[in-house]
């Protein structure tokens, strides 16, 4: 009876030892491929990783001569103070209203495009609208300002000057609030609607060709076969890439809303990225603006945590 429950017990031990060895094979004979992974691996851990430790400064008056563990410790100090602040809720407005109108007007539009190339059948103008819309994804941000001054020049841009030709009066639209969110978001579409339509085209080109000869001969429009076969056929992808962009839903680009804004926009151009540059930076407070940095990431981890469980329950496609 002994002898029985020992060989019970070693037995597993036995399998996990045996399993153990075939994965130190494994690494043996894949080596160079393992070494390989050392780098994006160093990656994470210094820049992404690392820096975790300096978070306690959001919950500390940093000194830096007194370094981060000799630095007093003030608790949520730094969350009251920007919480009871006359300009978090212009903050968080900007913040949330920009990403969530890019969310609804942009996220669709690279999907249709996608659409419209996987159905051109002409491949010399479908490669050539597949330029033309990637093209602008390369150029600079700086660029991409300096042709928003030049375009919309309230002297000699172009669209006043269009304006003026049908009796309007010029617009300044880099220097009036209500404008900013609106040119933002429309040269963010330009900018990026074909770089982010390419993992959509790579996905139609997935689909079977003969799903769609088969709605074809059944009397199928070109738009029903989009509505039944194609949209159908990249809705994984859409959903995981639609849990990604939420995932990053308090970030904006710092760098256009900081070259694009000026103090008479800056009712609507004032974003938590930004404030955190100019008081943070600029002015050295180092542990409020850790401390509204870190409060934005949380909102992110929440809303990623809450859609990724919502997309895995309704569609059965998640990250994880």
């Amino acid at each position: 009876m002994k002898s029985a429950q020992v060989q019970a017990t070693a037995a597993p031990s036995r399998v996990s030892a045996r399993r153990g060895r075939r994965i130190w094979i494994q690494i043996v004979k894949r080596y160079d491929l393992y070494l390989m992974l050392l780098v994006p691996i160093a990656w994470y851990l210094i820049f992404h990783y690392g820096p975790l430790y300096g978070l306690q400064i959001a919950f500390k008056n940093f000194n830096p001569a007194k370094g981060i563990i000799g630095s007093g410790w003030v608790g949520f100090d730094h969350f009251e103070r920007f919480f009871d602040s006359y300009y978090f809720g212009r903050l968080l407005w900007n913040t949330l209203s920009i990403n969530l109108f890019s969310l609804l007007i942009a996220f669709p539009i690279s999907i249709v495009l996608a659409l419209i190339v996987n159905e051109i059948r002409s491949k010399s103008f479908s490669k050539l609208l597949q330029n033309i819309t990637f093209i602008p994804h390369f150029i600079s941000v700086v660029v991409i300002v300096g042709i928003l001054n030049v375009f919309l020049s309230p002297t000699t841009g172009p669209i006043n000057s269009l304006i003026e030709a049908f009796g309007g009066s010029p617009i300044r639209f880099l220097e009036e609030a209500g404008w900013f969110k609106t040119i933002f978001i429309g040269s963010n579409i330009w900018q990026n609607m074909g770089w982010q339509s390419i993992i959509y085209i790579a996905a139609l080109s997935g689909i079977n060709p003969q799903l769609y000869e088969a709605a074809k001969m059944d009397g199928a429009s070109r738009l029903r076969r989009v509505w039944h076969i194609s949209l159908p056929g990249i809705v994984p992808v859409i959903v995981i890439m639609l849990i990604l962009d939420i995932g990053h839903f308090m970030d904006i680009g710092f760098e256009k809303i900081l070259l694009m804004q000026n103090n008479l926009n800056l009712e609507a151009s004032d974003v938590i990225s930004t404030f955190v540059y100019t008081t943070g930076i600029l002015k050295g407070e180092y542990s409020y603006t850790a401390a509204i940095g870190l409060f934005n990431s949380v909102i992110n981890l929440v809303l990623l945590l809450l859609v990724n469980r919502f997309a895995r329950k309704t569609s059965e496609t998640s990250l994880w």
